[in-house]
């Protein structure tokens, strides 16, 4: 074994990633909400030894014309990941447990109170994805019209963020004795009050619950835009970033590493997983041959809207062969997802048909043999471009079974990923150290 080792956490999205996955035969049609399905495919990962699995989540169904909505499962029948977390801390005794839940539309003790619980409930294998939220659809579910504007969220997320760690602090490790002979349940010296008053929020504290058994859940965040890989970089153990080709991987990791650096962290604490979709099989044909079938179940106009979608910017009407349109002024989506688009198009030559054929033929998703996804694993890991992989699937169970069948095997046979695990927290897994409490004011 080397002395590094990869890091995979399972991305996981009810059906699976791709749009039409959830037309596979053999997957179940109500997979979002199908618990006992969801957790058989968690216990396939945890006994592939990955270190998490992760749900994401949107808090309302995007803007999209009827004909397109009506052909999408995920954002439309999905359950609340943090609940779901709950359950599978029940069934499960290693794998780590990372759910999102948006700064910009919770409160923070809220937020502190769920994950130090889930932390509690797991016995330190939660952890907590920082999101800022994509859309104005979810704005509207929370009583605005429109998406905070970018910079606002990203402050709010700072402070956000801020609250939650403090209120985590409440009690001292040792604060609480229980001490049923002499009724003294906690020290009071050792219970913190926060008294935050910022731009955003004012919080008196405590959180009514004692420290979380890793000091605080893991943190994980998608730094693509800058305010959001300095987000990334001051708060986050665990960097989620888009599947980017090996120079430009390589340009992010260091910048991130970089920047933590700059905050006062030690950047091998600060860990950088791109997301990794594979459609794997024995032979490259047959890989191929299992894709191009679901490939045929994808709608089109599914394709471009999720083009338009990430763009942000409306290509209806558009013809096909023309190119992306000029990024209107005061665009409020996801910049960074953005930026990388647009500069693809523009690096490549791309027009809207050719990134509408980028997604629907898997969006950079790796199609090939166990060794093919191995090679480039190991590229990455050894060249300075990851710490380990966001592994999504494409649709399930036949891709999650196959990567952890398949891949999983001969990353291990080259001494890249473990046998077994070591640890028994999140934190461990991840060779991350357990924060000392940084007592509130």
């Amino acid at each position: 074994m080397t002395r590094r080792q990869l890091h995979l956490n399972g991305f996981l999205k009810g059906a699976g990633e791709y749009h039409a996955g959830w037309r596979v035969p053999g997957n179940p049609p109500d997979a979002g909400v199908n618990f006992p399905f969801l957790a058989e495919q968690v216990r396939r990962l945890e006994a592939a030894t990955f270190d998490s699995v992760f749900l994401p989540d949107l808090l309302g169904v995007p803007d999209d014309p009827p004909e397109v909505t009506e052909r999408v499962a995920w954002s439309n029948d999905t359950l609340e990941p943090t609940t779901v977390l709950a359950a599978l801390s029940a069934v499960t005794s290693r794998i780590g447990l990372v759910a999102t839940a948006s700064t910009s539309y919770h409160q923070p003790y809220t937020v502190a109170r769920v994950f130090a619980s889930l932390d509690h409930l797991s016995k330190g294998r939660a952890g907590w994805n920082v999101v800022t939220s994509l859309n104005d659809a979810e704005a509207r579910n929370f009583g605005l019209g429109t998406h905070l504007p970018h910079a606002v969220r990203y402050r709010r997320a700072e402070e956000f963020f801020d609250v939650v760690a403090g209120l985590w602090d409440s009690f001292d490790d040792d604060a609480v004795w229980a001490d049923q002979t002499t009724g003294r349940f906690f020290d009071p010296a050792k219970l913190h009050w926060l008294h935050h008053h910022g731009e955003f929020f004012d919080v008196a504290g405590p959180l009514n619950i004692r420290r979380p058994p890793q000091g605080r859940p893991v943190i994980a965040q998608a730094g693509s835009s800058s305010p959001g890989r300095a987000l990334a970089a001051r708060i986050a153990d665990v960097v989620f970033t888009r599947a980017l080709p090996l120079i430009d991987a390589q340009a992010y990791y260091a910048s991130v590493k970089d920047q933590a650096a700059g905050f006062g962290r030690d950047p091998d604490q600060v860990l950088v997983l791109p997301e990794l979709a594979t459609v794997v099989a024995p032979t490259r044909a047959e890989a191929e041959d299992r894709f191009a079938v679901v490939r045929d179940l994808l709608d089109p106009r599914v394709a471009l809207a999720d083009v338009a979608y990430w763009a942000g910017v409306d290509l209806g009407g558009l013809p096909l062969d023309a190119p992306l349109p000029p990024l209107p002024a005061g665009s409020n989506r996801s910049a960074g997802a953005q930026a990388e688009i647009y500069a693809q198009a523009e690096r490549d030559s791309l027009t809207i048909g050719d990134l509408v054929r980028i997604v629907a033929d898997g969006d950079g998703a790796i199609i090939g043999t166990p060794v093919d996804v191995a090679d480039h694993i190991e590229e990455h890991f050894t060249q300075g471009a990851a710490d380990g992989f966001n592994v999504s699937f494409p649709w399930q169970p036949e891709t999650l079974v196959d990567f952890t069948e398949l891949v999983v095997p001969e990353l291990r046979r080259r001494g890249l990923f473990r046998t077994a695990y070591t640890g028994a927290t999140l934190r461990e897994h991840l060779g991350l150290d357990r924060p000392p409490s940084h007592r509130p004011a």
